[in-house]
């Protein structure tokens, strides 16, 4: 799957999670504070990402990524190990 793709449904889960305008959500956009998300909603954005792209992520890792890019980056990484074990 390419980055667009999966950027297009980050931006589209990011919006329903936080409650934000998927307009607003760009790739540059930090969770905290460019989105509003607060620390429940990372884990609930966790969750939501491993169920959209049917994936089990490092919940520690994921808990680190500040923006929208590098959870493009950071899912991307993830579907290539997992579609290659």
């Amino acid at each position: 799957m390419d980055k667009e793709k999966i950027l297009a449904r980050v931006c589209k889960v990011v919006g329903d999670v936080l409650g934000v305008d998927v307009t607003d959500v760009t790739a540059g956009a930090r969770f905290v504070e460019d989105l509003g998300a607060e620390s429940i909603q990372s884990v609930e954005l966790v969750a939501a990402f491993e169920e959209e792209f049917d994936i089990e992520m490092d919940e520690d890792a994921a808990l680190q990524v500040r923006t929208v890019a590098t959870a493009v980056d950071f899912i991307a990484d993830t579907i290539g190990k997992q579609s290659s074990e």
